[in-house]
């Protein structure tokens, strides 16, 4: 027999992206606080490894190999968990790549590949779920925007995306509101991910020396404001975006 999604310690939380980096810390977060887990993400060695991970921490978790762009592999992952777990609580969508280039250098695979990654994949992912988090009269969605919303040079196609998602969380939020559904953003700065990892050591430290509090963020950091976002006692938060940057959004440029 399926708990009611009115007890928080049996609520179901689908994290996009969630194999690794941010969107693992997000889904362990989560896991750690009681919810269980949807993993969705295309890398299945990662996905594998991840489930294994949160299982052997204690978590009930669900992997599925997912194309988030493609409505029909949306869709039918969103039934399969409905199927598993008989309802969805939380929506965080965070999966995202970068393809960072001039604008002239951008060919139209690169600007597409972002704008579906990015952008498409939440608008599919909160449509998907909205039917099932509308007939139980409530719902928390976390869409991961980014500081570089607000521009960076060489980002037209990813400042575009996270632009396309702050809009789109506030569209949301106010189309479902009445419903007990809560649709928030969060735009993190500089985080420790592979991609980070890979800069040079100079370049690292040029960038820790460019956040106001002096460090990279982590992927914990950004797993906090989604459990502020996602909690219950959230509901008169709607809308709205939190930058999770060390202060990096009031002043400095985006990477």
């Amino acid at each position: 027999m399926n708990a009611s999604p009115h007890n928080p310690a049996a609520e179901v939380a689908i994290v996009t992206g969630g194999a690794k980096g941010i969107g693992f810390g997000i889904a362990a977060a989560l896991a750690r606080n009681g919810r269980r887990i949807a993993l969705f993400d295309l890398d299945r060695a990662a996905l594998d490894h991840a489930a294994s991970t949160l299982a052997a921490a204690g978590a009930d978790v669900i992997a599925l190999p997912v194309d988030v762009t493609n409505s029909a592999s949306v869709n039918e992952a969103v039934e399969a968990v409905v199927e598993r777990f008989g309802q969805i609580d939380v929506l965080v969508n965070n999966a995202g790549i970068v393809r960072d280039k001039r604008i002239t250098k951008m060919s139209d695979d690169d600007w597409d590949a972002v704008i579906g990654v990015n952008l498409k994949s939440q608008f599919l992912c909160c449509r998907a779920v909205l039917a099932h988090m509308s007939a139980a009269r409530y719902g928390r969605i976390v869409n991961i925007s980014s500081r570089a919303w607000l521009g960076g040079v060489g980002q037209s196609n990813y400042s575009a995306a996270k632009g396309g998602v702050v809009s789109l969380t506030r569209s949301l939020a106010l189309e479902w509101a009445s419903a007990g559904i809560t649709v928030n953003a969060i735009a993190p700065g500089i985080v420790d991910t592979p991609l980070f990892q890979a800069f040079d050591a100079d370049l690292q430290e040029r960038l820790k020396k460019s956040v106001p509090v002096q460090r990279i963020g982590t992927p914990d950091d950004i797993a906090q404001a989604v459990l502020f976002f996602a909690q219950r006692e959230a509901s008169y938060i709607t809308g709205q975006t939190l930058y999770v940057c060390g202060g990096r959004s009031l002043s400095s440029p985006s990477v």
